[in-house]
């Protein structure tokens, strides 16, 4: 093939597909919307989380008074959390809950377990129960602050709150003289 002939076939090159017609355009656009929309809307679906202990029926029936601690441990694995009270023995805490959570919003506590095991003197049963989200107390933590001498400063007043605040014949550095070189020591 010539050059000119080359040239002549370029010219003359028509594409298979035509430009995209304004209907294709719009529906296009239209779906490009629509699978955004529901990428970022996935990210607010809501999900249930199981947090802590989750108890099988099987190993609550085996919980009997008079078990040492040991034996509470194997039939019911680790405590969540341990309480040890003077003079009246220890007591185990199984803590299981299930908490709705989404992306912004805050946490939601559905529901809450909480099997209780406390022992004896001499590490031995003496009791258990089990409660729930229903029998818990709101306790108001003490919200005051404690008072401090001074002010807060903003990052900005911190930065330039020394500007225009020196004496000329300060230098900085206790005992030392302008002009002139401090000993050293």
């Amino acid at each position: 093939m010539a050059a000119t002939e080359v040239i002549r076939y370029v010219r003359t090159f028509k594409p298979i597909i035509g430009p995209a017609s304004s209907k294709f355009r719009k529906a296009l656009l239209c779906s490009g919307l629509v699978l955004s929309a529901a990428a970022l809307m996935s990210g607010c679906a809501r999900d249930i989380e199981h947090r802590g202990y989750q108890a099988r029926a099987q190993d609550l029936q085996q919980l009997r008074i008079g078990m040492t601690k040991d034996e509470v441990r194997s039939t019911l694995g680790s405590p969540s959390t341990t309480a040890t009270v003077q003079h009246q023995g220890d007591s185990f805490y199984y803590i299981s809950s299930r908490v709705k959570t989404s992306a912004f919003l805050d946490n939601e506590e559905l529901d809450r377990q909480i099997l209780a095991v406390r022992f004896s003197q001499f590490d031995q049963v003496q009791s258990f129960g089990q409660y729930t989200l229903q029998d818990g107390n709101v306790i108001d933590m003490n919200t005051r602050e404690t008072p401090t001498r001074g002010r807060e400063l903003t990052l900005l007043q911190q930065m330039f709150g020394n500007l225009g605040n020196f004496t000329p014949n300060d230098s900085g550095a206790p005992g030392a003289q302008q002009g002139s070189i401090a000993p050293r020591p």
